[in-house]
């Protein structure tokens, strides 16, 4: 069944010439080194943020952190991070996110889909403000976010799941959606535990944000290295050097 998902949401989004050209791989990190880290592979676009990550990372959820992390972070070579604002009003949401969005160019300012987030989201659109709507647990936020002209949605695939939904298959109905209402806004599927999942939701045309954890587990595969060591083990056996001793 969920394959038969994927080929219609592929089919539907290819008949509209809906499908991405080119998928992006967000990093959920704000440790500078791990930034540094992965942005050496190539692989990643972009760094997400939220003040949960920032927690974890020890960085304190303050603008000036936020533009110290961001400029480690482009330095790095990704082409966007995304910082989430916060406050306890829609007008707090506007006056933080604004203070954001001045840090670079390259910074998407993060909101909560919630009613004060979309109106904060709206009044940051007007000022050029990219935005992501972020905390998504349900596919008809889909059609606020595309609506508002969000350019991320990231909907919560696995904790999704967690709640008794199943993730895989509202975050499918998310970009059918999308799709279909001819929305601008990327679906930026967040909470990935394992490499089923990021397949699943890159195969259907989508873009995916994930901890080092998982991204690590990108790098690995155990027949794939096994096949590098005999390689290299050839190599280092036939090489005219030892072959002339």
């Amino acid at each position: 069944r969920k394959m038969l998902l994927l080929r219609a949401l592929l089919l539907s989004a290819s008949c509209r010439g809906l499908v991405p050209t080119g998928a992006r791989l967000f990093l959920d990190e704000a440790q500078p080194g791990v930034l540094e880290r992965f942005a050496e592979t190539g692989v990643f676009y972009g760094v997400t943020t939220n003040p949960l990550i920032l927690s974890r990372a020890s960085v304190p959820c303050t603008v000036e952190s936020l533009k110290d992390l961001a400029r480690r972070a482009l330095d790095c070579g990704y082409e966007e991070i995304m910082l989430q604002s916060w406050g306890e009003s829609a007008e707090e949401l506007v006056s933080r996110g604004l203070d954001l969005a001045a840090i670079d160019a390259a910074v998407v300012v993060k909101l909560p889909i919630t009613r004060d987030g979309v109106v904060a989201a709206t009044r940051l659109k007007a000022k050029e403000v990219r935005i992501c709507m972020t905390a998504c647990y349900a596919k008809h936020q889909a059609l606020v976010a595309a609506a508002l002209g969000a350019d991320y949605l990231a909907p919560y695939l696995g904790r999704m799941t967690d709640l008794g939904a199943d993730g895989l298959s509202e975050c499918l109905a998310m970009s059918a959606a999308l799709d279909a209402m001819r929305a601008e806004t990327r679906l930026l599927v967040a909470s990935l535990r394992d490499l089923d999942s990021l397949f699943d939701v890159l195969a259907a045309g989508a873009d995916a944000t994930f901890s080092k954890d998982v991204a690590d587990r990108l790098f690995h595969v155990d027949a794939t290295d096994a096949a590098a060591r005999e390689f290299e083990r050839l190599a280092r056996d036939n090489s005219p050097r030892l072959l002339a001793s």
